[in-house]
């Protein structure tokens, strides 16, 4: 071991000296979107302001420790901790959070999670590597450094694991109400293999299944509700000179239409036409639509006085064409985040839902975007949990994690359903890490229907869903899924 060079754990050490300079250099060059990160963390949220200082102070100490001779084995011992906990803490995030915070910034924000899980356990075997080369110079017995270099991942791994299981945001998604799954409500019928995993549900119409993509925003692609004919055809815009962020894709009844929020434009084609023309253009910029009719819409757009979000009747017939309704999305803390929900049509009873996002409250309205009926969810969350914070250029961004009450829904005839962000009382743990729970609702009165379970494929779940009389269909990965509505469920559609 005598012969080992000399410089191989100095070199190690130079280079945990660069690594923590440039952390902390790039956190403090932006400092506060740093911070906000953190706080959005569901491990560390309720620690972000002491751990944002610290992390980079730590990180400063330990280069300083590595430069000079005599404290360098410390460095590499603080090194290894660090890195140790760094690494546990990605670990949890990958495997055992509902949600992907945001990483860390500078050169390694460009790798993704699973990447940066890899580098850190290399600079963890590298940290480990340097200190036992470091004391068989002085001739130590192996078996110390090992013990020590063990002891000390043990510990930084044992502080992070108990920072998770006591987390504030994991014990607070455990609510006070019980569900009641149905006997057998779906059962998994058939699958069709899409090859990508960007689709989207655009409607259902005339036993013809409609898909939009996020990677091609103009493919409309069709299969049939039996899952064997698939085809696909690329619509061409009358106008497409605009700067698009977003297309999205509808279809309803005969027709298909596409918008794009940020820019105030909407085309309509005719299925089976693949040219799609401009029938509104400057009207009103939005961020949700819903379909009434070929001429009428109901959006989701953001007050120019207030800066909050707001529902709004879009009638091209009109003179005004749009007309604000202020008073129905009910601000509890900032008007944005805290009214953020889905906007769907329903045509069986032509009637509009908007589902809150973070509280357990539907909303019903008519096209007219009269407010027919307030109900709500089973859980009891009637306060969106929610803190912002508005930066220096003038955004908002959460301060802390959310706590999502609903998720994805799709609506048939008069039943709502939702897939849920919360675990009721008495749920097993180990069927929500394999399946996501969907819950249904009346629409036309305040009535819970009951609950099932959607199985995940591994750790994915579903993305979006449909449904018509006789089908569910639920989009996962790559996969298009039918399952067969059986009677506990569809004896609501007769």
């Amino acid at each position: 071991m005598k012969k080992i060079n000399p410089q191989i754990p100095v070199t190690i050490g130079y280079f945990f000296i660069l690594l923590f300079c440039y952390a902390a250099v790039s956190k403090l060059l932006d400092f506060e979107n740093f911070q906000l990160q953190l706080a959005q963390s569901p491990l560390l949220s309720a620690f972000a302001g002491f751990i944002s200082y610290a992390v980079i102070i730590v990180e400063l100490i330990i280069s300083l420790l590595l430069c000079v001779p005599k404290t360098r084995i410390m460095g590499l011992y603080a090194s290894l901790s660090l890195m140790s906990g760094f690494t546990i803490y990605i670990f949890l995030i990958l495997n055992y959070s509902d949600f992907i915070p945001c990483s860390c910034g500078g050169i390694l924000e460009k790798l993704g999670w699973t990447e940066h899980l890899i580098f850190n356990m290399i600079c963890v075997a590298l940290a480990a590597a340097g200190i036992i080369l470091y004391e068989q110079r002085k001739e130590v017995r192996l078996i110390r450094p090992v013990l020590f270099c063990n002891t000390t991942i043990v510990i930084s791994c044992a502080i992070i694991v108990i920072l998770f299981s006591s987390s504030e945001y994991i014990i607070k998604k455990e609510n006070n109400f019980t569900r009641r799954f149905l006997l057998h409500p779906v059962l998994e019928d058939k699958s069709l293999d899409l090859a990508l995993n960007s689709y989207y549900f655009a409607g259902i119409s005339n036993g013809e299944i409609y898909l939009g993509n996020i990677t091609a925003p103009l493919l409309l692609t069709t299969i049939d509700t039996s899952l064997k004919e698939t085809k696909a055809v690329k619509i061409n815009l009358d106008t497409s000179e605009y700067r698009f962020r977003n297309i999205q894709l509808q279809v309803k009844d005969s027709s298909y239409y596409l918008y794009d929020g940020s820019v105030p434009i909407i085309y309509r084609g005719t299925l089976g036409n693949t040219i799609a023309r401009t029938i509104s253009y400057q009207d009103a910029f939005f961020t949700q639509l819903a379909i009434l009719d070929s001429l009428h819409f109901i959006i989701r757009t953001q007050s120019s006085k207030t800066r909050q979000y707001t529902l709004a009747a879009l009638d091209l017939l009109q003179n005004p064409k749009l007309q604000l309704h202020p008073s129905i999305l009910e601000k509890q803390i900032d008007g944005v985040f805290d009214v953020d929900g889905k906007l769907i049509s329903t045509p069986y009873n032509s009637e509009i839902l908007y589902t809150y996002t973070y509280r357990n409250q539907i909303l019903a309205m008519d096209k007219q975007l009269n407010l027919l009926r307030k109900m709500h969810t089973i859980d009891t969350t009637t306060v969106a949990k929610i803190q912002t914070r508005r930066l220096s250029d003038g955004t908002h961004k959460m301060s802390s994690p959310p706590l999502k009450v609903n998720g994805e829904m799709a609506s048939h005839r008069n039943l709502l359903f939702i897939h849920s962000s919360l675990k009721g009382r008495h749920e097993s743990s180990k069927m929500w890490k394999r399946a996501s729970v969907v819950d249904i609702y009346r629409t036309d009165q305040q009535e819970y229907v009951g609950s099932f379970y959607i199985n995940n494929k591994g750790k994915n779940v579903f993305s979006h869903m449909a449904i018509d009389d006789q089908y569910l269909y639920v989009l996962i990965e790559n996969e298009l899924k039918r399952y067969w509505l059986r009677e506990p469920i569809s004896k609501y559609f007769n």
